[in-house]
Protein backbone atom coordinates (compact mmCIF):
# COMPACT_ATOMS: atom_id res chain seq x y z
CA UNK A 1 0.00 0.00 0.00
CA UNK A 2 1.32 2.88 -1.09
CA UNK A 3 1.18 7.06 0.84
CA UNK A 4 1.37 8.55 -2.41
CA UNK A 5 -1.60 10.66 -3.31
CA UNK A 6 -2.98 10.90 -6.85
CA UNK A 7 -1.89 14.29 -8.19
CA UNK A 8 -4.19 16.49 -9.55
CA UNK A 9 -4.44 17.15 -13.38
CA UNK A 10 -4.28 19.82 -15.27
CA UNK A 11 -8.32 20.66 -15.30
CA UNK A 12 -8.04 20.83 -11.45
CA UNK A 13 -5.09 22.64 -10.85
CA UNK A 14 -6.70 24.91 -13.38
CA UNK A 15 -9.22 25.80 -11.24
CA UNK A 16 -7.17 25.92 -7.90
CA UNK A 17 -5.05 28.29 -9.51
CA UNK A 18 -7.52 30.74 -10.84
CA UNK A 19 -9.38 30.32 -7.59
CA UNK A 20 -6.46 31.75 -6.25
CA UNK A 21 -5.53 34.55 -8.73
CA UNK A 22 -9.04 35.77 -8.51
CA UNK A 23 -9.08 36.01 -4.75
CA UNK A 24 -5.45 37.59 -4.65
CA UNK A 25 -5.96 40.40 -6.80
CA UNK A 26 -9.65 41.15 -5.51
CA UNK A 27 -7.67 41.88 -2.05
CA UNK A 28 -4.65 43.48 -3.31
CA UNK A 29 -3.82 46.73 -2.47
CA UNK A 30 -5.11 48.76 -5.34
CA UNK A 31 -1.84 51.14 -5.42
CA UNK A 32 0.01 47.79 -5.38
CA UNK A 33 -1.95 46.15 -8.43
CA UNK A 34 -1.49 49.87 -10.40
CA UNK A 35 2.39 49.73 -9.93
CA UNK A 36 2.69 45.31 -10.84
CA UNK A 37 4.26 44.64 -13.52
CA UNK A 38 5.61 47.93 -14.68
CA UNK A 39 9.37 47.26 -14.82
CA UNK A 40 11.03 44.65 -16.04
CA UNK A 41 13.58 43.69 -13.62
CA UNK A 42 17.48 43.98 -14.59
CA UNK A 43 18.05 40.39 -14.62
CA UNK A 44 15.16 40.09 -17.49
CA UNK A 45 16.35 43.40 -19.00
CA UNK A 46 19.98 41.60 -19.78
CA UNK A 47 18.71 38.13 -21.35
CA UNK A 48 16.75 40.30 -23.53
CA UNK A 49 19.14 42.95 -24.50
CA UNK A 50 19.61 41.33 -28.00
CA UNK A 51 15.93 40.75 -28.84
CA UNK A 52 14.39 42.69 -31.57
CA UNK A 53 10.37 42.03 -31.08
CA UNK A 54 9.09 40.93 -28.17
CA UNK A 55 5.21 39.62 -27.45
CA UNK A 56 3.44 40.91 -24.83
CA UNK A 57 -0.17 39.61 -24.36
CA UNK A 58 -3.05 41.93 -23.23
CA UNK A 59 -3.93 40.92 -20.10
CA UNK A 60 -7.78 39.78 -19.49
CA UNK A 61 -9.55 39.89 -15.70
CA UNK A 62 -7.42 39.20 -12.84
CA UNK A 63 -4.30 38.30 -15.71
CA UNK A 64 -0.79 39.84 -14.63
CA UNK A 65 -1.64 42.36 -17.26
CA UNK A 66 1.72 42.12 -19.61
CA UNK A 67 1.03 45.02 -21.60
CA UNK A 68 1.95 47.29 -19.03
CA UNK A 69 5.55 46.52 -20.34
CA UNK A 70 5.28 47.65 -23.30
CA UNK A 71 6.33 51.06 -22.46
CA UNK A 72 9.71 50.08 -20.75
CA UNK A 73 10.54 47.93 -24.03
CA UNK A 74 9.74 50.88 -26.87
CA UNK A 75 11.97 52.62 -24.65
CA UNK A 76 14.55 49.92 -24.71
CA UNK A 77 14.11 49.93 -28.88
CA UNK A 78 12.02 47.03 -29.16
CA UNK A 79 9.27 46.16 -31.12
CA UNK A 80 6.30 45.21 -29.30
CA UNK A 81 3.92 42.60 -30.53
CA UNK A 82 0.47 40.60 -29.54
CA UNK A 83 -0.63 37.53 -30.80
CA UNK A 84 -3.62 37.17 -33.29
CA UNK A 85 -5.58 34.02 -32.98
CA UNK A 86 -6.31 32.84 -35.96
CA UNK A 87 -8.45 29.78 -35.34
CA UNK A 88 -9.98 27.74 -32.89
CA UNK A 89 -7.38 24.87 -33.31
CA UNK A 90 -4.58 26.49 -31.61
CA UNK A 91 -3.35 28.84 -34.14
CA UNK A 92 -1.82 32.32 -33.77
CA UNK A 93 0.52 34.69 -35.01
CA UNK A 94 2.03 37.91 -33.76
CA UNK A 95 1.91 41.87 -34.83
CA UNK A 96 3.53 44.55 -34.23
CA UNK A 97 1.85 46.93 -31.75
CA UNK A 98 2.18 50.31 -30.16
CA UNK A 99 0.26 51.07 -26.99
CA UNK A 100 -2.00 54.28 -29.22
CA UNK A 101 -2.86 51.94 -31.86
CA UNK A 102 -6.54 50.07 -31.78
CA UNK A 103 -6.94 46.98 -31.02
CA UNK A 104 -9.64 44.92 -33.44
CA UNK A 105 -11.28 42.39 -31.35
CA UNK A 106 -10.19 38.30 -31.83
CA UNK A 107 -11.94 35.18 -30.37
CA UNK A 108 -12.04 33.96 -27.05
CA UNK A 109 -12.18 37.71 -26.00
CA UNK A 110 -8.81 38.86 -27.05
CA UNK A 111 -7.98 42.06 -28.98
CA UNK A 112 -4.78 42.16 -31.20
CA UNK A 113 -3.41 45.10 -33.83
CA UNK A 114 -4.33 45.55 -37.32
CA UNK A 115 -2.38 43.42 -39.53
CA UNK A 116 -0.85 46.40 -41.28
CA UNK A 117 2.82 44.87 -42.55
CA UNK A 118 1.70 41.51 -41.33
CA UNK A 119 2.93 39.08 -38.69
CA UNK A 120 6.40 39.27 -36.83
CA UNK A 121 8.46 36.64 -35.61
CA UNK A 122 9.56 36.91 -32.03
CA UNK A 123 12.67 36.61 -30.24
CA UNK A 124 10.79 36.96 -26.61
CA UNK A 125 7.68 35.53 -25.91
CA UNK A 126 5.83 36.83 -23.00
CA UNK A 127 3.09 34.57 -22.28
CA UNK A 128 0.44 34.23 -19.43
CA UNK A 129 -0.17 31.57 -16.87
CA UNK A 130 -3.02 30.37 -15.47
CA UNK A 131 -0.33 28.33 -13.09
CA UNK A 132 3.26 27.49 -13.30
CA UNK A 133 6.02 25.20 -11.06
CA UNK A 134 9.75 25.69 -10.15
CA UNK A 135 10.50 23.26 -12.40
CA UNK A 136 9.61 26.10 -15.15
CA UNK A 137 6.24 24.32 -16.53
CA UNK A 138 3.75 26.29 -17.53
CA UNK A 139 -0.05 25.42 -17.11
CA UNK A 140 -2.01 27.71 -19.62
CA UNK A 141 -5.67 28.34 -20.59
CA UNK A 142 -5.53 24.49 -21.89
CA UNK A 143 -5.98 25.42 -25.81
CA UNK A 144 -2.09 24.74 -26.58
CA UNK A 145 -1.85 28.18 -28.73
CA UNK A 146 1.29 29.35 -26.41
CA UNK A 147 2.77 25.03 -26.85
CA UNK A 148 2.16 25.55 -30.66
CA UNK A 149 3.71 29.10 -30.33
CA UNK A 150 6.49 27.68 -28.76
CA UNK A 151 7.03 25.38 -30.89
CA UNK A 152 6.99 27.18 -33.92
CA UNK A 153 9.33 29.84 -32.34
CA UNK A 154 11.66 27.34 -30.88
CA UNK A 155 14.87 30.06 -30.42
CA UNK A 156 12.56 32.47 -28.61
CA UNK A 157 13.30 32.85 -25.48
CA UNK A 158 9.73 31.88 -23.20
CA UNK A 159 9.13 34.14 -20.30
CA UNK A 160 6.12 33.58 -18.49
CA UNK A 161 4.49 36.64 -16.08
CA UNK A 162 1.49 35.50 -13.09
CA UNK A 163 0.67 36.35 -9.97
CA UNK A 164 3.16 34.70 -7.18
CA UNK A 165 -0.28 33.01 -5.57
CA UNK A 166 -0.53 30.83 -9.35
CA UNK A 167 3.04 29.00 -7.80
CA UNK A 168 2.01 25.07 -7.53
CA UNK A 169 4.04 22.74 -6.11
CA UNK A 170 3.90 20.57 -9.36
CA UNK A 171 2.61 21.11 -12.66
CA UNK A 172 2.23 17.96 -15.06
CA UNK A 173 4.17 18.35 -18.02
CA UNK A 174 2.96 16.71 -21.22
CA UNK A 175 6.02 15.27 -23.72
CA UNK A 176 5.18 18.13 -26.06
CA UNK A 177 5.13 21.39 -23.40
CA UNK A 178 8.03 23.12 -23.68
CA UNK A 179 9.04 24.63 -20.00
CA UNK A 180 9.41 28.23 -19.47
CA UNK A 181 13.18 30.06 -19.56
CA UNK A 182 12.24 32.65 -16.98
CA UNK A 183 9.39 33.47 -14.81
CA UNK A 184 8.38 36.80 -13.77
CA UNK A 185 5.88 37.55 -10.31
CA UNK A 186 5.09 41.00 -8.82
CA UNK A 187 7.62 39.80 -6.00
CA UNK A 188 10.26 37.77 -7.90
CA UNK A 189 12.41 36.62 -11.03
CA UNK A 190 12.73 32.92 -11.41
CA UNK A 191 15.27 32.12 -14.10
CA UNK A 192 15.59 28.31 -15.37
CA UNK A 193 18.50 27.30 -17.98
CA UNK A 194 19.89 29.97 -20.52
CA UNK A 195 18.21 29.80 -23.75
Amino acid sequence: MSDETTAPDKTSLRAIARQRRRAFVATLDPLAHRLAFRAIPSPLARRIADARVVALYMGLDDEAPAQRLAAQLQTMGKTVALPRVLDRLGSMDFLAWRPDDPLVSGPFRTSHPEPGDGPVTPDVIIAPLVGFDRAMNRLGQGGGYYDRAFARFPDALRVGLAWSVQESDTVPADPWDLPLNIIMTEIELIEGQEA
